[in-house]
Formats: structure tokens, sequence, C-alpha cells
């Protein structure tokens, strides 16, 4: 509608018509999303496999999402505000957890919860602030201690032993030994394909792990890699021990 017509005496219901109109369109043209609730172990089963790569990460990540839904008790909601991230971090410190693992925890809650609010699922999200963490001791063991120490997990399952030399000497990570296959390994070197960092990455192998990589005879097929399945006790492999410890 034009001035002209405005000042030529158009009644205001009319103009109100217009305005209406106006309003109608603006809003087929921004779409309005139904507000929704949901749990964080719903939205964890909606974007779990867009977020994280199969492996021992994404199983952590499973744990720390469960627990943190177990402790809001399944709650829904479409604003996950300060107050109840604050709640959520006092009660895993009241349960034990470091500083250091209450991080971790929240790392993986604040990668879902940014993914829902981008995709407006979630509609306002809190300030994740990182703890501080103290600085761990590091203490290295003496060559009589790693003699006792390997004399000791040989005494209980050779594939254990050949693992853990293999991890001490390689300073790979538990995963990444695991995940190893034949073709990894040239005569003097061995590399990683599957790292956390996503980076490959090659080294030299000492005289020792180039021992511990040689399987001994056996009857049927032979496995993948030096420590896949059937080369290794099944604790290690499902990660239930670690290849270092903190103090």
């Amino acid at each position: 509608m034009t001035n002209e017509a405005i000042q030529e005496g158009y009644s205001s219901d009319q103009f109100s018509m217009f305005s209406y109109h106006s309003s109608k369109i603006k809003y087929t043209y921004n779409k309005i999303r139904e507000v929704r609730s949901y749990k964080v172990g719903e939205l964890f089963s909606a974007y779990r496999d867009i977020l994280w790569d199969d492996g021992r990460h994404k199983y952590n990540v499973s744990s720390f999402i469960g627990e943190i839904d177990e402790i809001l008790l399944g709650e829904r909601f479409s604003v996950f505000d300060q107050s109840t991230l604050d709640n959520l971090i006092g009660t895993l410190r009241q349960r034990g957890n470091s500083n250091a693992t209450i991080n971790r925890k929240m790392a993986a809650l604040s990668k879902l919860l940014r993914k829902a609010y981008k995709m407006g699922d979630i509609h306002s999200l809190p300030e994740f602030r990182r703890q501080k963490e103290r600085a761990g001791r590091i203490r290295f063991l003496e060559r009589e201690e790693e003699a006792r120490l390997f004399s000791a997990i040989r005494s209980r399952s050779e594939d254990a032993y050949r693992l853990s030399v293999f991890l001490v000497d390689t300073g790979c990570r538990l995963g990444e030994a695991l995940g190893l296959i034949w073709n990894d390994i040239q005569e003097h070197r061995v590399s990683f394909w599957i790292t956390k960092s996503g980076r490959s990455r090659t080294i030299p192998m000492t005289e020792r792990v180039k021992e511990v990589i040689k399987l001994p005879p056996a009857e049927g097929r032979r496995p993948k890699g030096p420590f896949t399945k059937g080369s290794v006790p099944c604790h290690l492999e499902r990660g239930e021990s670690r290849s270092r410890t903190r103090r």
C-alpha cells in the first residue's frame, strides 16, 4: 500500500488487513519448531554415530553419558541451565570423581549439547568451565623393578607379558596395540594407523619388541595381528586393564 493510498482515506481496518497479511507471510518463511524435551540418553542415541567414531573412546563416552542420565534421573529438558550443570558437577565430585575425570565427562556432555543446540533440539547452553587439575606425579621404574614386574605378569600369562613389553617399549596406547595387524610391522619399525589423534605414526622397534611380537606355533588360522583376538587375554581386549596407572 502506498502513502498516497493512505492519504486518500483508506480506512484503518483496511490498513490493519494489509499488516495482517504481511505478518502472515513472514510467519510462513520463518519456520517455527515445536518445543520438545529430551533426555540426555535420547540425544546421545540420536547423535553418537555422528559425533564419535567407533572404538574405545566412544565406549567411554557412552559410559559417561549413561552416568549423567542416571544422575539427572532421566529428566527431560528443552533448556539445560547453569544450575543443572553445577548440581551435576557437585554430584560427580561427591561420588569421588577427580577434576580430571569430571573434565572428561563434561567434555563429552558439552559436545553432545552443542550438537543438540545447533540442531534446534534445546534452546540454551550453560557455560562449561574446565576444572583445575593437579599435576600428576611421574615415577620411573628401576631396571630391577621392571624385571620383577614383567616376571610377575609372565607367571600369570605369557600373552599379557608380551603385550605389556610391547606397550612399555613402544609407548603406544592399548587400543593401538590391539588394532595392530601384520602389515603394520616391518623389519625394524612398526606403524600405527588407528590412533586417537587420527594421525598415523611410525616408530623403531627395540630388540625386545621384535621378540614379543613373534607368536608361538599354533594350529589353526593365524590371527590378524600379534595382539588381536585369540592372542591376548579377553579382559585386556575389553580394556579392563590399562597400560598405565595414576598415582
